[in-house]
C-alpha cells in the first residue's frame, strides 16, 4: 500500500478543482468535490495484477461490500474486494452521512405494500445496521466524527400534516420509538414532524476506511482501480477484470447498479441524481438530522465538524432522474445555497457534489441471487437513498446466505421476488422513460452551436458527417470527441453542465469527458469517434 495523494483519480474526476469555468454554478463558490472525499484519509491499494482464487470475491468497496467482506472474513473465508476506483469513492463517499432507520416517509408506504410485518422487518434491519455501525466505531476505534443525533422528517405546509400522522402510526407499529412533534431544532417553523431519537451521523468514507483496515487485518485483500467487466458461471465462478480472472466459490456484487445485465436490474431500478453543498455555519448548528417531505422541495439538513472547532452544514436535495436536466444542474446547487443563506446565514460554501441513488420498483432493496439460476452469485442494490443502513443490512443478509444462516431481511428483500401489483407503477414509469429517451432523444434536434464555441469545461452533442458525437473540453482546453452512444444499451448520452460529465438518461451510466466510465451499469468507455471533427475544432481554435 502507498500513501494517497490529492491527485488520485476520483469518482468525480470529471469535475476539476480549478477555477470555475463558464459552465460552472458561478453563484456557488467552493470546490466541485465531495466534502467526504476531500482529504488524504487512508492508504491506497494496488490494482489487481494477476489472476487469483479466493473463497469470496466482493465487487465494490463501499459500505455494503466492505461490511460483507469483514463479516465473511470473520467467518473464516478468504476474501478479495475489487474496486473500480477507490475505497469509499462511490456513493458511500457522496452521501449526506445519516445513519438512521427514519427514511423520510417510508413506513406508511411499506405497511400498505408489505403489511405491518414487512414494515417491522425493514425497521428492525435498519436499527440492527445502526447498532452495528455504532459498535464497529467503538470496537475498532474508527475516527469518523460519529455523533448521536435525533432524526426528523418534517413538513412545512399544513396540508401535509396528515402524512406525518400516518407515518408516526406506521413507524410505531413497526417497532420504532417514533414521536409526533410540532417543533424542531430548526431555525424556521414546521407544520409537523416525526422524530426518531438515538440515531447517528458520521463521516461515511472515514468509516469504510476503518472497515478496510479491519478487513486487511483479518487477512483480506483489496484491489483498487480494478473494474469488474464480466462474470462467468460455469464449472467455476469467475469475475473478469480485463484479461485477468478471479475464481471464487461465491461472488458478491455490491457495485451500486449491478454491472451485469443478466439480472435485468436496470429495468427494475430507476437511477436518481441529487445534490449537496457544505456551508460554514455562522451560528449554532441545528441539533439533529432533518429531511423534508410534502409539497415543498426536498431538503436534507445536518451538521458536521469542520476540523477546526467549527461546524459545516450539509444541505442536500434537488433530485431528478439521472441523465435528465443536465443543462440546469448548476441552478440546483444555487437553489441549495439560497436555502442555506435564507435559513442559516451567509457562511461560505466550501464544497458541492452530487450522488446517484437507485429506486426499486416496489420500494424494497434487491438482495440475493443474481438470477434464479445463480447458486453462488449474489447482488445487493436498490437502497432508495438510504444505503448506509440498507447497505449494512444487505451485507448481513448476503453473508448469512453464503454461510447458510437464516435472514429475515434477506427473505423480505429477495432479489427475484414477483410483485406485479406492488411494482407495476414503477416498472411502467421506468419503461416509458427508457423508451422516450431511446427513441425520442434521437429525434430531438442536436445543438446548433458551432464547434469552436466550446469553452474549457463545456460539452455539447454535435453533428459531424451525419453522426452525432459527444464533444467536450477539459478545463485545460483539451478537446475530447467520443461516440454519443452509451456502451450499456445504446441510449444517447447528454451533457451534465455542473458535473461536466456525459450521463445516460436510460439507466444512469456516466462517463468522463475522455469517455472513461464514471458509473455503471456500463463497463466500457465511450468509443472514440469523430477525429475529423476534432481536427476541425482544433484548427478553428488556432484561428481565433
Amino acid at each position: 500500500m502507498t500513501a494517497r495523494t490529492d491527485a488520485r483519480r476520483t469518482w468525480e474526476h470529471a469535475v476539476s478543482r480549478e477555477t470555475p469555468s463558464r459552465g460552472e454554478p458561478q453563484g456557488v463558490p467552493g470546490e466541485s468535490f465531495s466534502l467526504w472525499m476531500d482529504a488524504d484519509q487512508g492508504d491506497a491499494f494496488a490494482p489487481l495484477t494477476s489472476s487469483t482464487s479466493v473463497d469470496v470475491c466482493v465487487v465494490g468497496a463501499g459500505i455494503a461490500g466492505l461490511t460483507a467482506a469483514v463479516e465473511l472474513a470473520r467467518r473464516g473465508r478468504s476474501v478479495l474486494v475489487l474496486e473500480a476506483q477507490e475505497v469509499g469513492g462511490g456513493v458511500t463517499g457522496h452521501t449526506t452521512g445519516k445513519v438512521t432507520a427514519l427514511h423520510g416517509l417510508v413506513y406508511d408506504e411499506l405497511r400498505s405494500k408489505w403489511g405491518t410485518d414487512g414494515a417491522a422487518t425493514y425497521a428492525a434491519a435498519q436499527q440492527t445496521a445502526l447498532e452495528y455501525v455504532r459498535e464497529s466505531v467503538r470496537a475498532l476505534g474508527i475516527d469518523c466524527d460519529f455523533r448521536e443525533r435525533d432524526a426528523y422528517t418534517y413538513v412545512v405546509e399544513p396540508g401535509d400534516v396528515r402524512s406525518i400522522e400516518k407515518e408516526v402510526d406506521a413507524a410505531r407499529a413497526a417497532g420504532l420509538a417514533a414521536e409526533y412533534v410540532e417543533t424542531t431544532p430548526l431555525p424556521f417553523p414546521v407544520a409537523a414532524a416525526i422524530r426518531l431519537p438515538d440515531q447517528a451521523e458520521f463521516h461515511a468514507r472515514k468509516y469504510v476506511l476503518g472497515l478496510a483496515r479491519e478487513f486487511v487485518a483479518l487477512g483480506g485483500r483489496i484491489a483498487e482501480q480494478s473494474r469488474a467487466t464480466g462474470l462467468t458461471e460455469l464449472r467455476s465462478t469467475q469475475v473478469h477484470v480485463g484479461e485477468l480472472r478471479v475464481t471464487a466459490k461465491d461472488v458478491v456484487i455490491a457495485s451500486h447498479m449491478p454491472f451485469l445485465d443478466r439480472g435485468a436490474f436496470f429495468v427494475r431500478l430507476t437511477a436518481k441524481r441529487s445534490y449537496a453543498i457544505a456551508q460554514r455555519a455562522t451560528g449554532p448548528a441545528p441539533d439533529g438530522m432533518f429531511i423534508s417531505s410534502g409539497s415543498t422541495p426536498s431538503r436534507s439538513i445536518r451538521a458536521t465538524p469542520d476540523g477546526n472547532g467549527g461546524e459545516l452544514l450539509v444541505l442536500g436535495g434537488e433530485g431528478h432522474n439521472a441523465g435528465e436536466h443536465g443543462a440546469d444542474t448548476p441552478q440546483r446547487y444555487e437553489r441549495l445555497a439560497a436555502f442555506g443563506r435564507e435559513h442559516f446565514g451567509d457562511g461560505a460554501v466550501t464544497h458541492r457534489w452530487s450522488s446517484q441513488d437507485l429506486q426499486p420498483a416496489d420500494g424494497l432493496p434487491y438482495v440475493g441471487p443474481l438470477t434464479p439460476l445463480s447458486k453462488h452469485v449474489y447482488v445487493a442494490s436498490g437502497f432508495r437513498k438510504w444505503g448506509l443502513t440498507n447497505g449494512t443490512a444487505a451485507a448481513f443478509a448476503i453473508t448469512d446466505a453464503i454461510t447458510g444462516s437464516p435472514s429475515a431481511f434477506g427473505e423480505l428483500t429477495k432479489s427475484w421476488r414477483i410483485t406485479p401489483r406492488k411494482s407495476a407503477v414503477g416498472l411502467i414509469k421506468e419503461g416509458f422513460k427508457d423508451g422516450r429517451h431511446m427513441v425520442g432523444d434521437r429525434l430531438r434536434p442536436v445543438s446548433g452551436d458551432a464547434p469552436e464555441t466550446l469553452q474549457p469545461g463545456e460539452g455539447a452533442l454535435l453533428r459531424h458527417d451525419g453522426t452525432v458525437v459527444a464533444a467536450a473540453r477539459d478545463l485545460d482546453g483539451t478537446l475530447h470527441v467520443r461516440s454519443s452512444v452509451c456502451t450499456h444499451l445504446g441510449c444517447r448520452v447528454l451533457w451534465n453542465t455542473a458535473e461536466r460529465s456525459w450521463d445516460c438518461p436510460c439507466h444512469g451510466s456516466r462517463f468522463a469527458t475522455d469517455g472513461a466510465v464514471l458509473e455503471g451499469p456500463a463497463t466500457r468507455p465511450l468509443a472514440a469517434e469523430g477525429e475529423g471533427l476534432k481536427e476541425t475544432i482544433a484548427s478553428e481554435t488556432q484561428k481565433r
